[in-house]
C-alpha cells in the first residue's frame, strides 16, 4: 500500500512518527497523523485545510485544543460531556490528579517513559493502522490510483475519536473537505459520523 502513498503523504506518516518520538510515546496514533498534517505546507491536505481557514499558523486552536484532550488523558469533549450528564466533573478529576501527581500527569499515561518503552522504531497502533487502511478505501472510492496527504485528512474525518470530533469543531468535516477538494460531498465513506454530523 505505502507504494501507492505520494510523497506529501510519505510525509506525512514520517511526520507523525516524528511526533510521537518528541512526545514520548510508544506507539504512533491517530492524534500524531493530525499534528503532521497540520505541519504540511503546499499540499492539497494544507490547500483544503487553509480553505476551511486553518491556514498553517493558524491552527493554535486546534492544536490548543488536542493538548486539552491529551491533558484530559483522552478523553474527548464528547466524553466530558457524557460524564458531567452522569454527576461527574472531569475537570476536576483532571485538577485533583494534577495536584496530587503534577501537572499533564493524565497526558503522560501513553508515553514510552512511563511504561518502558523502547526507543528506536516506533509502532503504530491499531487506529493508526485502521486510519492508514481507511486512506486507501478513500482514494479508490474517489477513483484514484495513488494516496495523497488529502485522502489521510478525509480519512481521519470518518473515524470516530479525537481527531475528527476536533476537526469538525473548526468546521472540518469530511462533507466540507469533499466540497473543497472535489466540488461535491461525495467523500468516499458516505453516511459516516462526521457527514451525518456537518449535514
Amino acid at each position: 500500500m505505502f507504494e501507492r502513498f505520494t510523497k506529501d503523504a510519505r510525509a506525512v506518516v514520517e511526520g507523525a512518527v516524528g511526533h510521537a518520538e518528541r512526545e514520548g510515546a510508544s506507539r504512533v496514533e491517530e492524534t500524531h497523523v493530525l499534528l503532521s498534517l497540520l505541519d504540511r505546507e503546499g499540499s492539497r491536505g494544507s490547500f483544503a485545510l487553509a480553505s476551511l481557514g486553518l491556514p498553517p499558523g493558524g491552527r493554535v486552536g486546534l492544536v490548543r485544543d488536542l493538548d486539552e484532550t491529551r491533558r484530559r488523558g483522552g478523553l474527548s469533549r464528547a466524553d466530558a460531556d457524557a460524564l458531567s450528564g452522569l454527576g461527574i466533573d472531569l475537570s476536576e478529576i483532571v485538577s485533583r490528579v494534577e495536584e496530587t501527581h503534577g501537572e499533564g500527569a493524565l497526558a503522560a499515561a501513553g508515553r514510552g517513559s512511563l511504561f518502558g518503552g523502547r526507543s528506536g522504531r516506533r509502532m503504530f497502533s491499531r487506529g493508526a493502522k485502521d486510519l492508514l487502511t481507511g486512506t486507501l478505501r478513500v482514494a479508490v472510492a474517489r477513483g484514484e490510483r495513488h494516496i495523497g496527504d488529502e485522502h489521510l485528512l478525509l480519512a481521519l474525518t470518518t473515524r470516530r475519536g479525537v481527531p475528527s470530533e476536533i476537526l469538525a469543531d473548526h468546521g472540518v468535516t469530511h462533507a466540507s473537505l469533499a466540497r473543497v477538494l472535489y466540488g461535491d460531498s461525495r467523500g468516499g465513506e458516505p453516511g459516516t459520523a462526521t457527514e451525518a454530523k456537518a449535514g
